[in-house]
């Protein structure tokens, strides 16, 4: 007999107190698990996902069990930059050099943020950028978390070493993947975040996991914000980001969407403050008979915000990828750009490819525009390829590569540019 979310209640609220949790987060635990079921799912254009067992919750997701993987780095193996690790929901790693600790960054698990600074983690906390009720799949993250990190950077403060966090999830578990990352860019501060989701082991419990990360950039706040994702394949995924930029403040997306199993993803920018800016480039790649779907959106909110997509997806063998670019320009948003393209090149006749442009402008005076195109692998050119001596395998790499590359190059971290490649070369 399959449970009700609200039979989870007594677990959640054990889960909280051994957590020691401060009352705002038990209270809105309790009140996303009495909202999840009359909620709608994400709506996700020409993607079916609603029998995807996206709702897998288990007791050893919140009894804090899960066994950690001997895979994950040793600790001499990190470098000296800023650095978290995470094994499903244990902490394995923390490093914060003491020069930005004294300047007030803050960098550590959700929970010991929780404990130590709650005021600050309960002003955003789901409270700017996604809501708890914004549909099931929010509300359930925020009944059902088990755990996440905080990151915080002072008014002013520029950090030049890039801040890592890793996470793994062990494929040799069942329980359920919920993490929150939540990061706040005061006033004018400026760094490069990167962080990595991986599946390691050699298990093949299925798992659900529930990913939801918050980007908060104050007026004049400079991010670059950069992620690999290699999710395993009996992981069903949902995948939130989101920045809520603020008057002046950018936040630079570099996405490799590069799992293995099923994911829906909602990568958005909320641009609320004039002069915002965000710029969103993403490449993925599905195969096997995997489906990722995935929902870019840039809604400019305020007078003279910029917000651009630029993505594009590879599919091998039977996979299926589909892409959603929208560009909404509320009514009020006077010198609003918003721009965008979506291509996806397919690999095999049984490959499922879509590319959805949608731009919903709600004021005069603005700029938009998109882009979007769905393909086969050009024959004239595999045959050149093939008549230079190369092997069909290599030639395929080398379109892809150059597919791709006008999204990589457009990266503006070189290191982040240059490890794309390599995952994007091993998944291939």
């Amino acid at each position: 007999m399959k449970k009700e979310f609200t039979d989870y209640l007594d677990a959640v609220n054990v889960f909280s107190a051994t957590k020691e949790e401060p009352s705002f987060m038990s209270a809105l635990r309790q009140q996303a698990i009495a909202e999840i079921d009359a909620l709608p799912l994400p709506h996700i254009e020409r993607v079916r996902f609603d029998r995807w067992p996206l709702f897998e919750i288990t007791e050893a997701g919140l009894s804090g069990e899960v066994a950690v993987d001997a895979s994950v780095p040793a600790f001499d193996e990190m470098k000296n930059n800023p650095t978290i690790v995470q094994q499903d929901d244990l902490t394995v790693f923390e490093q914060l050099p003491q020069a930005l600790a004294d300047q007030g960054v803050i960098l550590t698990d959700l929970f010991s943020a929780m404990q130590d600074y709650p005021e600050l983690v309960e002003s955003y906390y789901m409270k700017k950028a996604v809501p708890i009720n914004e549909d099931k799949m929010t509300a359930a993250h925020a009944a059902f978390m088990n755990s996440g990190i905080f990151l915080y950077v002072p008014k002013n403060v520029v950090i030049k070493e890039p801040i890592e966090a890793l996470f793994y999830q062990n494929s040799a578990s069942d329980a359920h993947f919920f993490k929150h990352v939540l990061i706040v860019a005061e006033e004018h501060s400026e760094f490069h975040y990167l962080e990595r989701f991986m599946t390691v082991g050699e298990g093949s419990e299925k798992a659900s996991a529930n990913i939801i990360v918050e980007v908060i950039a104050k007026n004049g706040a400079k991010v670059k914000f950069s992620a690999i994702d290699q999710l395993g394949e009996h992981l069903s995924t949902y995948m939130n980001r989101r920045g809520y930029i603020m008057r002046d403040a950018s936040v630079d997306w570099a996405l490799g969407v590069l799992n293995d199993g099923n994911v829906i993803a909602d990568f958005d920018s909320d641009l609320v403050g004039e002069g915002s800016h965000a710029e969103l480039k993403a490449v993925a790649i599905s195969a096997g008979r995997q489906t990722q779907a995935i929902d870019t959106r840039v809604t400019n909110k305020a007078p003279y915000s910029i917000g651009h997509i630029l993505q594009h997806g590879v599919i091998r063998e039977r996979g299926t990828l589909t892409f959603n670019g929208i560009g909404h320009i509320i009514k009020g948003a006077k010198g609003a750009d918003a721009q965008q393209e979506s291509r996806v090149l397919m690999l095999s006749d049984q490959a499922r490819g879509d590319a959805n442009p949608i731009l919903l402008i709600d004021e005069n005076e603005v700029t938009a525009g998109h882009a979007a195109s769905v393909g086969r692998v050009d024959p004239e050119e595999m045959y050149y390829l093939l008549s230079r001596g190369l092997h069909k395998e290599e030639a395929e790499r080398l379109v892809i590569r150059g597919f791709l590359g006008s999204v990589l190059t457009a990266i503006p971290v070189k290191e982040v540019q240059k490890e794309l490649i390599e995952v994007i070369e091993g998944k291939l």
